[in-house]
């Protein structure tokens, strides 16, 4: 039976995909992404595009660039999420797993930088792109798990990176954790034992609190906020001021997005109003206490809420 489907996979990919040379008429076969995919052992990424009905995408003209997981990563990623096989795997949710692997553009891994990108997967919570991060400190690893083993496997239509693990869909702790500028918001989150705000911001998207507006301080905005207060380090902080200043930087039940910050517009957080202000150097929040914090960073798009990443924590 496996024979079978790889010799009709093998024709679905071959076979419309021959071209003639008009002047001496030797057939040219084509080199696509799918192509890639088939002649690096790539079985189980030729297996779940097939099943997604995301071959001729792949053979569409593009550029793409596509971080292909190995064979390895994918029987992990079942196995993970007890799946059997990756018919097991519902078909939307594998189609939105597969594009968020799709970048568009064709991407070298010396052109990447550590940052954010978007790929052509769609948020259940804005029905916008997906953010993927990227970091080139060591390597290249995206969402902070998946790691680029192979690169610069070049297709016609685009450039393949293998990489070591299948990239989920990201919820905003997946950015958190991902982005080193977050580790001290990380950190704060994490400090009480009885803290449940990892898992409440790992909600799916469609269940109550999701989906989520994070207004995302940076490291050097806690380090301020220390100073301000006359801190040594987050230990200093009381539970009770943490708690408070953690839920003011949290919106439930709603994904604003850049677009809808609109001037004077008062945002409900879990710790209080914020309030927005637009001038043409961007966006600030300006909270209880008149302290002003520019927005540095807009979008950062999850499947249950996005982040906003911002140069002052703000206070209730």
């Amino acid at each position: 039976m496996k024979l079978v489907t790889k010799f009709f996979i093998g024709l679905l990919l071959i076979g419309g995909f021959y071209s003639c040379n008009n002047d001496n008429d030797d057939v040219i076969e084509p080199n696509t992404i799918v192509n890639v995919a088939v002649n690096n052992n790539l079985s189980s990424l030729v297996a779940a595009v097939t099943r997604a009905d995301l071959v001729n995408t792949l053979n569409s003209p593009g550029p793409f660039t596509v971080l292909a997981p190995t064979n390895r990563a994918f029987t992990e990623f079942l196995s993970d999420n007890n799946f059997a096989s990756v018919d097991d795997v519902p078909k939307e949710l594998l189609t939105q797993i597969l594009l968020n692997h799709v970048i568009d553009g064709s991407l070298l891994a010396s052109g990447l930088s550590t940052g954010y990108a978007t790929t052509k997967a769609t948020s259940a919570a804005s029905n916008t792109p997906l953010s993927l991060h990227v970091n080139t400190d060591n390597g290249v690893v995206f969402n902070g798990i998946s790691k680029v083993i192979t690169e610069n496997i070049i297709a016609d239509n685009g450039i393949v990176h293998v990489i070591d693990k299948v990239i989920g869909l990201p919820t905003v702790v997946t950015f958190a954790t991902a982005d080193s500028n977050f580790s001290s918001l990380v950190a704060a989150l994490t400090r009480e034992t009885n803290y449940t705000y990892v898992n409440t911001l790992s909600t799916a998207n469609g269940t109550s609190p999701a989906p989520f507006t994070v207004f995302a301080p940076t490291n050097s905005a806690f380090a301020s906020l220390l100073e301000e207060l006359s801190l040594n380090n987050l230990s200093d902080v009381p539970t009770a001021t943490l708690t408070s200043t953690l839920n003011t930087h949290v919106v439930a039940g709603k994904n604003v997005l850049e677009n809808e910050l609109t001037n004077n517009l008062q945002i409900n957080t879990l710790g209080g109003n914020l309030t927005v202000n637009i001038a043409s150097s961007g966006a600030t929040l300006t909270d209880s206490k008149s302290r002003v914090s520019k927005i540095e960073v807009t979008n950062i798009q999850a499947n249950n809420g996005v982040i906003h990443q911002i140069d002052t924590v703000v206070l209730e």
